[in-house]
């Protein structure tokens, strides 16, 4: 049986990780539409951010991985990801 806290945050995670497609898909269009590479280099830094939170999500899930080696790959990949938004950014 699930408890009540693991519900929520599957739930949670499931909301993140479906706004971070959702986020990375009207990018994406949005650079299909103007052919502006920040847009590009934007679509591919929310990409990056979604993918770190659906590794995450796998590692811990189903990969048995401990919780703060999880939380340190998530982290890694979001600071990636911000690091490419920011270059696109100044672009």
């Amino acid at each position: 049986m699930v408890d009540t806290i693991t519900a929520v945050l599957v739930g949670v995670r499931l909301v993140v990780l479906s706004l971070g497609v959702l986020i990375t898909f009207y990018s994406y269009q949005a650079y299909q539409k103007t052919s502006a590479h920040y847009l590009r280099n934007a679509s591919i830094g929310f990409g990056i951010i979604t993918a770190g939170v659906f590794i995450e999500g796998m590692l811990f899930g189903f990969g048995g991985f401990d919780i703060v080696v999880v939380h340190l790959i998530e982290s890694i990949s979001i600071g990636f990801g911000f690091v490419v938004l920011l270059a696109s950014l100044r672009q």
